[in-house]
């Protein structure tokens, strides 16, 4: 079956230009406005339009993305429904995935990690205090722009309001939700769970861009599972051979991967201030990276510029 593509079509005045993403139950397109410009349109796929959950849930990401602002959040413009489809309009953020640009780039330094954790603390404070819990944090769920270093969160496509009434839930009892390199322990029971599960993912999400890998060595997801049952992660400090970071930034990013939730930070706030506390702190790396090993003619070509420096 052909996939569907509603480019050139024009939803609600948002004119469908191109295909740019697609995802299990949505595409998206980016889109022209007459007054707000350039934007991206999020359209329910056609086989899902019947569905009545799909479309309960796909409402329900656009609602609650309309009620968090913050800078670091892609801002929400409408949705609704235009002649059988199903439409999320939303901010064009500048960048690419946090994800993409981390596979290319390598592990980020310290002091980006912090800043960029510390936008995202942000958003999602402006969520908790909405009572929405993103549940999916991830670096696949965030804009980075280099050339500004902010991010932008999205996709509250599987989040849950903790004021909601539990009978509204669209996920069956015994089902986790999210990304097992991500979730926090708790979740794996499919039990609903509070904003200290998005605090879990958060310092995942830097442990990660500290180390380019996860807290827990599984290789499969039955193998990740059990160690996040059963296992302590991996400390901030053995994760790459001969890489070290200052104890305080080690054991703040820890203490956030707690399997315990009471023993996380208080809030999403909290584990930024603790982060930029070890920053300001002074505490000097104890070993760097080792050099990166780079092919072909760029590599060679940075090799002599080093010896000629060195010479």
């Amino acid at each position: 079956m052909p996939h569907e593509d509603l480019s050139g079509r024009t939803v609600a005045a948002y004119r469908l230009l191109e295909r740019v993403g697609e995802g299990g139950t949505a595409s998206v397109y980016r889109a022209e406005h007459p007054d707000r410009g350039r934007c991206a349109v999020k359209v329910l796929k056609e086989r899902m339009r019947n569905d009545p959950t799909a479309v309960k849930r796909f409402l329900r990401e656009a609602g609650y993305g309309s009620r968090v602002h913050h800078p670091s959040v892609v801002c929400t413009y409408d949705y609704g429904e235009v002649d059988d489809l199903y439409y999320l309009a939303l901010e064009w953020a500048a960048g690419e995935p946090l994800s993409q640009f981390v596979h290319r780039a390598g592990r980020l330094a310290p002091e980006l990690t912090v800043e960029l954790i510390s936008q995202l603390a942000g958003a999602l404070a402006a969520a908790h205090a909405e009572g929405i819990i993103h549940r999916d944090l991830k670096p696949e769920n965030i804009v980075f722009d280099p050339a500004t270093q902010t991010v932008k969160l999205l996709d509250f496509g599987i989040a849950r309001d903790a004021q909601a009434d539990e009978a509204e839930r669209l996920t069956r009892t015994g089902f986790f939700v999210g990304t097992l390199n991500y979730v926090a322990p708790e979740a794996l029971s499919g039990e609903l769970v509070s904003e200290s599960a998005d605090i879990y993912s958060l310092a995942t999400i830097a442990y990660y861009l500290l180390t380019g890998i996860h807290p827990y060595p599984g290789r499969s997801p039955r193998e990740l599972f059990q160690q996040l049952l059963t296992q302590a992660p991996t400390p901030l400090n053995e994760a790459v051979p001969g890489v070290r970071f200052p104890p305080s930034l080690e054991a703040a990013i820890m203490a956030a991967l707690a399997r315990d939730p009471a023993a996380r930070p208080p809030t999403v706030e909290d584990f930024a201030h603790s982060l930029r506390q070890a920053l300001e702190a002074g505490e000097a790396i104890e070993a760097s990276t080792p050099p990166r090993t780079e092919g072909g003619l760029l590599g060679k070509m940075r090799s002599l510029l080093r010896k000629k420096d060195a010479d």
